[in-house]
This record gives C-alpha cells, structure tokens and sequence, in this order.
C-alpha cells in the first residue's frame, strides 16, 4: 500500500513545465511519470538556457551571484554540467538531435580556441576547471559518434590539449581524484598524452576512503553525505565506461559489489512523496541523488527491481517539478525549491546547480529496457516501517509508512578533516538528525539555530556547537556519540554524551551532560517550515510542539531530568530551504546542577494523527546508576545501560 505524500500545502500543477506528457497510470501508477517524462524536462532545461549562451556557444553566463571562481569559470560550468545533460539526451535517442549536436561541437570549437573571445579558463592546480573537465570527458565519451568523431582534427587537438592540463597537475584530495582519473582515461581513449599513473593512483586512494557497507568518506575524516551518490560511486562506473577493455577487471568488480551493496542503503533515503532526506552540502544538486540508482543498471550492480529504480528517480525529479523545480523561466536556480542561498557553498556559481545533469544518466538505457518499461514498484518506505543501522557513516535509519517520512539520525558524520584540524560546526552536518520532509535552520552567520541540538549557553546566550562527532557506535535501534561543548574559558570543555534509540516515529534521546553547576541547557526538536503560514505552537510543562497546517508535526517532551518550565516554539523567518516560516520545538534547563546530569527527551517528527495522540505516551525510568528503562506508546521497551 503506498503511503500518502507529506507535501507542501497548495497545488501542484506545472505550469513551469508546458511540454509534460500526460501521465500513464499503467506503467507508472505511483508517480505516473515515464521516460518521455523525463525526455521532456531535459528538454526544457536545455532550451532554457539559450538566452544565456556566449555568442560562440562553449559559455552560458546564467543570472545570480558568482562563485568564489569568478564569471568566467561559471561560464564553462555551464557549458560543461549542460553538455553532460545534452550527451544523455542525444546518446539515449541515438543521435536524433542534431540541433543539440551542432550546438555542443560549435561550443567545443570556440571553447577551446585559445585566442577567441569564448575561450575557457586553464585547467590549473586544484583549480574549479577540473570539475568541468570531468563532465566534458564523459559528455564527449557517451556522444563520441556524433560529435567527437565528426569534429575537426585540429579541435579534437585543441580539446586533448587543454584536458591535457591534468597531466602532472596537483587535484584536491577528495572526490576530485576521480575527475581526473576521468579526463586522463578519456584521452588515453582518443590516443592523447595522459598519465596512467595518475588513473591508478586516483583510483588506489578511492581505496583507502572506503569505509565498508558500501559507504566511503569523501576525504580523510568522516565525511559522509550525497557526494557517495554522485560522485564516488558514480565516477568508478562511468571511468569503466570509458576505459572498456583497458579497465582492470579487478577494481570494476570491486566497484560493482560496493555500488550494489550502497543502493541498498539508498534507496531508504527517499520520502513517500520522493523527497530526498535533506543533509551534507551541494544540496542545490537536488534530485542528483538519483544518479546511483540508474548507474547500478548501467553497470548491472543493483539489488533493486527495475520498477522500484524508476519509482524512486521518478519520484525525486517529480517531487521538485511539484515544488516549481526548474522555475517558471525553466532554470535550476541556487537553491532547495526556489533560491535559497544558504545550501549553498563557496564554490557554487550560477550554474552549479546543473549538476542534476546527473539524473538523467538513465536515458543511455535503451527505451525498452524493461527499467523503462516495468511497472512501478513501491519504495521501501511506502511499504512498511523500516529501522537501518548504518555503521560506517554512524547514522540510524529509521522510517514510517503511515506518512511516508525518512529520519535519519546522526552520530557520526561531522565533515570536519581529522584532528588537530579545528572542529567547525555546520547545520547541515552537525545536526542530531536530519529527514525528508524537513531542513535545518540556518540563520545567517554567526548564529546558529536550535534544533536538533543539544547545547550548554553561555552567559549572553550563545549555545556552544557541537563541532566534531566520536561515534559510540551503532547497534540494532540504538546509536551513540559524544562531543566537546566549549563555553567561553573552559578549556577543553565539557563533554556531552548522545544515546539514540528509535521505534516506529518515535526517538528516545539520554543524554549525559557535564557542565558547570547553574549552567543553563537548551534542546530543539526539528525545525517544520511552511512557505505561507507559520506553524501552529504548543507548550505546556515540559513540552513543545509545533504543527504545520496538513499536518506534520514536531514535538518534544521532557522525560527526565527536565524542569517542569513551560516549553518553548522558536519562531523564524527566512531560515529555511522548506519554507519562509519555520519554527522548532526547544526545552530549556535553566540551571545544571553540576557534575554529570542526566536528561531523557522525546524528539517526534509526525503526519500520522495517531502518532500525534500519542505524543505524551513515552515513559520511562532512569535507575541510580544510570541505566534508562523506556517505554514507547505502544509498549514496545528499550533499555539503555549505564
């Protein structure tokens, strides 16, 4: 049985998107989306940017502000992240698009002239142009009959010099690796210089990132997020493509069985109504985090049915097109839904936000394959309650049927470089957990928000952040961790100590805090966003709760160690990616009374009415020494040692 979509309140028609076919309730009765769906909404992506292109095609100079690159690298993003689009579209119709064609091969004429006007920037040292290059390999590589081969000798040459920048060239030490073992094995593909040096080494150091189950970190540290989708997993298989016999059987294997053994993870990280649950950077790439589920068919290494794979991407890209994604102008804008500049990062220009292309690597699978052509299956969240322990990242996983909502709750991935690095904090990664059906309050800097986030306040009021993540491990329902709250002249600091255990909706958190006697503590449940109507509060001794108009719900009770205070809703305006009004659910303590002090709070995120009945229904018992007893609503019981 499918569960009903938690949305956004209003309509949803796409008057942004004239060109949509009908749906077709047979081969799609989930979402109702197919192929052409898909065909369409690359078409209107690529036709939208027209406006924006240089005079010799190889820029496109989109509205917004630039990146810390500059205008004229954003310019060859936008060529290079579009042409990855464009390469799909024209390699999955099997070069009926001539129009895409000419555009692309004149782009790539005046791109790499090295004294035209419309000449890209040089790939230098760890400079943005590298992550271009990687798509222009790739786009180049899936098009390769229809514009590599008919191109000019001396602009192929032009192309093999300035991807030639690669060679010998200092990469980033994280996912950027891959961009260039990428551009070096496509020129090793069209007989160019290249290092195979370089390929192997990038490869060999994707090695030591892999952290088992299918997840790696990006980069030393615990760096954990949908880069594992988009890039680490994706770029070993598309590299693959390209190398074709060159490719050393051994790490293609390798790579295979992780991607299977990932995606069985992944496919629980989307909403009944195709959200994405809404954690790590880059998040403006959007429903880019389905690019693993139609690489594992490509490359045959999917766990999942074909209709359940199409269900899941459909389900993503329909979910943003519901929410006005592209706008009415047919552009990505730097945003969630509409423009929303603080998921944003430094490197994101204009047209970063084209790393979507990535989406629709499905349509290199033939029309009648049968990921195109089976009936859709449901997600694994439509179809029951589902708890996941994910050690390698340190998150626990857990989801609900009845209203179709992942929680992801973390306790392990802080994206900070190991230590003595210093332990900044950031909202979309220091959080306690992360869903699909909301994002976490950013307020501009310095300020930070209070949900999901267990803090000591210093005199003026400034909660100390939690910074860097030690994962206590993962088991069952249960997760744990521990951080360093730093208050003005602590010193070290003093250590706060994380239990998780979830059922159902429900998550039970103990914490242990150490803090200085008459210390005030302060905890916030999750932050519920409405672009029209602020969430409805509701207080009362030791409880919030906040409550949007359809219903969702964010509640959180005290269930020891609290005061009896009335709870508090922390209202906000502008703050975050899911609507214009926000507001989080925070209990206060006003004075810790020293030493290690034990807290026990209820944190619920709901659309389900009889979840929201039964809100007040946990209970439990904290022993002398520590151990927890609880019991939720349903009188299922947990315990947590001392």
């Amino acid at each position: 049985m499918s569960a009903p979509h938690v949305s956004l309140p209003g309509p949803t028609p796409f008057p942004h998107l004239p060109q949509l076919p009908p749906p077709d309730p047979l081969t799609s009765p989930l979402t109702g989306w197919t192929r052409a769906h898909w065909e369409a909404i690359a078409d209107r992506l690529l036709d939208a940017l027209l406006p924006y292109a240089s005079p010799g095609l190889a820029q496109y100079r989109l509205p917004g502000p630039p990146s810390h690159s500059g205008p004229w690298s954003d310019g060859l993003e936008g060529f290079a992240r579009s042409f990855l689009l464009a390469a799909f579209r024209i390699a999955g119709s099997g070069g009926h698009h001539p129009g895409l064609i000419d555009r692309y091969a004149a782009g790539l004429a005046a791109g790499t002239d090295p004294r035209g006007p419309d000449r890209w920037p040089p790939i230098t040292d760890r400079g943005q142009p590298m992550v271009e290059a990687a798509s222009l390999a790739i786009a180049l590589h899936e098009t390769r009959p229809w514009i590599w081969d008919r191109l000019d000798d001396r602009v192929r040459q032009r192309i093999a010099d300035w991807l030639g920048g690669f060679v010998g060239a200092v990469v980033n030490d994280s996912n950027w690796r891959l961009f260039q073992v990428i551009a070096e094995e496509f020129l090793a593909s069209v007989g160019a210089p290249h290092s195979r040096r370089e390929i192997e080494d990038g490869l060999a150091r994707l090695e030591d990132w892999y952290r088992g189950d299918g997840w790696y970190t990006d980069g030393d540290g615990r760096k954990f997020d949908y880069y594992n989708a988009w890039a680490l997993h994706l770029y070993p298989v598309l590299w693959a493509r390209i190398a074709g016999p060159r490719a050393d059987p051994g790490p293609v294997t390798a790579h295979r069985a992780r991607l299977r053994r990932f995606l069985h993870d992944h496919q629980h990280f989307f909403g009944a109504d195709g959200g994405p649950v809404h954690q790590g950077r880059s998040l403006t790439y959007r429903f880019a985090t389905t690019a693993p589920l139609w690489a594992g068919v490509l490359a045959d290494a999917t766990p999942l049915p074909p209709g359940r794979t199409r269900r899941l991407a459909s389900g993503a890209l329909k979910h943003f097109a519901e929410r006005g994604v592209p706008d009415e102008q047919g552009l990505l804008t730097l945003g969630w839904y509409g423009p929303f500049l603080p998921v944003t990062q430094r490197y994101s220009g204009p047209a970063s936000p084209y790393w979507a292309s990535k989406a629709f690597l499905g349509l290199l699978l033939p029309t009648d394959h049968p990921v195109w052509t089976a009936p859709e299956e449901p997600g694994p969240v439509e179809s029951a309650d589902v708890r996941l322990a994910l050690p390698a990242p340190g998150w626990l996983l857990h989801s609900t049927a009845a209203d179709g909502i992942v929680r992801l709750v973390n306790h392990g991935s802080d994206r900070l470089p190991p230590p003595p690095a210093e332990a900044q904090d950031s909202p979309h990664y220091a959080r306690l957990a992360y869903s699909s059906a909301t994002a976490p309050e950013t307020p501009p800097a310095p300020h930070t928000g209070p949900d999901q986030h267990i803090a000591l306040l210093a005199p003026d009021g400034t909660p100390t952040p939690r910074g860097r993540i030690h994962p206590l491990g993962i088991e069952g329902a249960r997760a744990a961790s521990w951080h360093r709250a730093l208050l003005p002249g602590s010193g070290e600091g003093h250590r706060i100590e994380t239990v998780s255990v979830v059922h159902g909706p429900w998550e039970v958190r103990v914490h242990r805090v150490d803090a200085p006697p008459g210390t005030p503590v302060r905890e916030g449940g999750w932050a519920v966003a409405d672009d029209t109507t602020p969430p409805t509060p509701r207080t009362g001794p030791g409880l919030a709760l906040a409550r949007r108009t359809d219903g969702l719900t964010s509640a959180l009770v005290g269930l020891h160690g609290w005061s009896d205070d009335e709870g508090t809703v922390v209202a906000a305006v502008g703050g975050n990616a899911y609507g214009h009004h926000s507001a989080t659910p925070v209990l206060t303590l006003p004075s810790h009374p020293g030493g290690t002090h034990l807290l026990v709070t209820l944190v619920v995120l709901s659309a389900d009415p009889a979840v929201h009945a039964q809100v007040e229904g946990t209970r439990v018992r904290a022993g002398g020494d520590g151990g927890v007893e609880i019991r939720f609503p349903d009188g299922t019981r947990e315990s947590v040692a001392p």
